[in-house]
């Protein structure tokens, strides 16, 4: 039973991404997982999943990303979406005020049926808005406040940020799980 037998089984993490609609979620996951992005906007029904293997030091890494419909509609259906999340990603859209407004509700929301868990803060759209003019005061003092792991700008559209932010998750849960 030594670590050998450790690293074949691997570790699987489920990741949940939330926020509102149109921030960018889905096309977020599919750049990191299929190096894609879809100009056309549509909306997610619910929630999908899209699987993804990763190795990380030599040691599988099954990881589950759960793509959260934001319309108020399918409020009812999250709390059996969260069931077993390891980490979430909150997305905001740098093009959208009223996402970032909504970034306490959406950690209140997750919180209310997980507990604690490692959070990332994705600022995504940062190719729509002009650089000098974003200030990243208000966004680091909501990371700090909430304790979240980090804030990263992305751009599903150009992949700026998109492999380091989901590294950052994806490394936090590994190095976690890794020794418990």
């Amino acid at each position: 039973m030594g670590k050998k037998n450790d690293a074949a089984k691997g570790f699987v993490f489920k990741i949940t991404v939330i926020g509102d609609g149109a921030v960018g979620k889905t096309s977020l996951i599919k750049k990191y997982t299929q190096g894609s992005f879809q100009k056309d906007y549509i909306k997610t029904l619910g929630a999908q999943f899209s699987k993804y293997d990763e190795e990380i030091e030599g040691n599988n890494c099954k990881l589950f990303f759960w793509d959260i419909a934001g319309q108020r509609e399918f409020d009812f259906m999250r709390p059996t979406f969260y069931k077993g999340s390891k980490a979430a990603i909150i997305v905001f859209s740098h093009t959208n005020d009223e996402s970032f407004d909504h970034i306490r509700e959406w950690h209140e929301d997750i919180k209310k049926y997980t507990g604690e868990l490692p959070i990332v803060l994705f600022g995504n759209k940062t190719d729509l808005v002009d650089e000098y003019k974003k200030s990243d005061e208000k966004v680091n003092k909501m990371v700090e406040e909430r304790d979240f792991l980090g804030y990263y700008k992305t751009s599903a559209k150009t992949g700026q940020g998109v492999f380091q932010a989901f590294q950052a998750i994806i490394k936090n849960l590994y190095h976690k799980y890794k020794d418990a």
